[in-house]
């Protein structure tokens, strides 16, 4: 694309935070880039920007939400300016493209106020796309973005009446994927994406643990679990062999694998979570395998495991995620306070209300388990 081209499409004027026109002196655009960026100053924007965000490791999540921002904003037209394809857009060179996106050109506040009527968490989320993009243009942001503050929200947790009925409806449930899932769910919290690309050689039953290859931010880490927990893996088993022998790669090494002898994605567990939920009589919207994660993060934390040990279990990269589980309501202040008054039951009786009430119970199995986690507490 020549120069005479440029302008004829995104026009030879930029507009100011008020409307009025610049003059490309008054706004530096002199057409510089970044040294690092010298390289690719004549290819295109998005495709070098991509390449970037997978250099960084970005989930496949985060990459999809930032391009989502970064078409938006890039096919923002200024006052004056004649709109532009994305695809018009996404060939503009990085050079140019350092011009276009400059923060004080006005075209960030064009497309900022289109994001009004989004959610707080919405808002921030696109901002954050849209920082990671300006930075990387050799931009500074300007101190007058601010992200809107939202109030802090807690994770969401299965109270106790509610953690029973699940397990009954798990028990009861005629999807053979459910025990094993529920179960290493509630043992290991495991995000879902990692639980779907679990292979059978990442788990060493006999080291009660499994290795999480690639999880969040690819990082590797190893999870925990209890004989109770292998006794459920070792039942699924010959169900796993028989709709392997009918799908289509009869070498697939998912532990996890559909009825078409497929493996196992996250869609399809949250269908088997609405199920349960249904069954259970709990608010589809109050059970997702995230749901167990932090039942199993607070069920750690209720029996006193520090905050280190549960940041290694769940794999956060800060200690600030997991010092949100601190954050424990007045209710279950209360439960676990009583609950340790209480003298321990030596009858039949006793045991199995104590069982049935305790929050931190997440284990579906009722059978006994020798293996604990490394903060020295079950992992039941």
């Amino acid at each position: 694309m020549n120069e005479g081209e440029r302008q004829g499409r995104f026009g030879t004027h930029l507009a100011g935070r008020m409307g009025r026109r610049f003059e490309a002196e008054e706004i530096g655009l002199d057409h510089s880039v970044p040294s690092r960026l010298n390289r690719v100053a004549e290819l295109p924007w998005h495709e070098c920007w991509l390449q970037q965000l997978r250099s960084e490791k970005k989930s496949s999540h985060t990459i999809r939400a930032y391009d989502v921002a970064a078409r938006s904003f890039s096919t923002t037209p200024l006052p004056g300016e004649r709109s532009c394809s994305w695809e018009e857009a996404s060939d503009v060179s990085v050079r140019e493209f350092h011009n276009r996106a400059d923060p004080n050109n006005g075209r960030m506040d064009a497309w900022m106020n289109g994001l009004g009527n989004l959610k707080p968490s919405t808002i921030n989320a696109k901002i954050a796309a849209l920082t990671h993009l300006l930075k990387w243009l050799g931009h500074t942001i300007p101190d007058w973005i601010q992200r809107p503050s939202r109030s802090k929200s807690l994770p969401k947790t299965l109270g106790n009446r509610e953690l029973v009925r699940l397990r009954r409806a798990i028990r009861d449930s005629e999807d053979p994927l459910a025990m094993p899932i529920s179960t290493l769910l509630l043992d290991t919290g495991l995000r879902v994406s990692e639980l779907c690309a679990l292979d059978i050689d990442d788990v060493d039953k006999e080291d009660l643990s499994a290795l999480v290859i690639g999880g969040k931010g690819e990082k590797d880490r190893t999870v925990l679990f209890t004989d109770a927990t292998v006794e459920v893996l070792e039942s699924w088993e010959p169900i796993r062999e028989s709709r392997i022998k009918v799908g289509p790669d009869d070498k697939i090494r998912a532990v996890f694998v559909s009825s078409r002898g497929r493996r196992i994605n996250p869609r399809s567990i949250q269908k088997m979570m609405d199920r349960l939920a249904d069954e259970a009589d709990i608010p589809r919207s109050r059970l997702s395998p995230h749901t167990l994660r932090h039942t199993f993060a607070t069920g750690l934390l209720q029996r006193g495991a520090d905050l280190v040990t549960i940041q290694r279990l769940l794999g956060h990269s800060s200690i600030a995620t997991t010092r949100v589980y601190l954050e424990i309501g007045d209710q279950t202040l209360r439960e676990i306070y009583h609950r340790a008054q209480r003298s321990p039951s030596t009858t039949e009786e006793g045991v199995e209300e104590e069982g049935e009430s305790d929050s931190s119970a997440t284990s579906i199995q009722s059978a006994p388990s020798s293996h604990t986690h490394p903060s020295g507490t079950s992992s039941r």
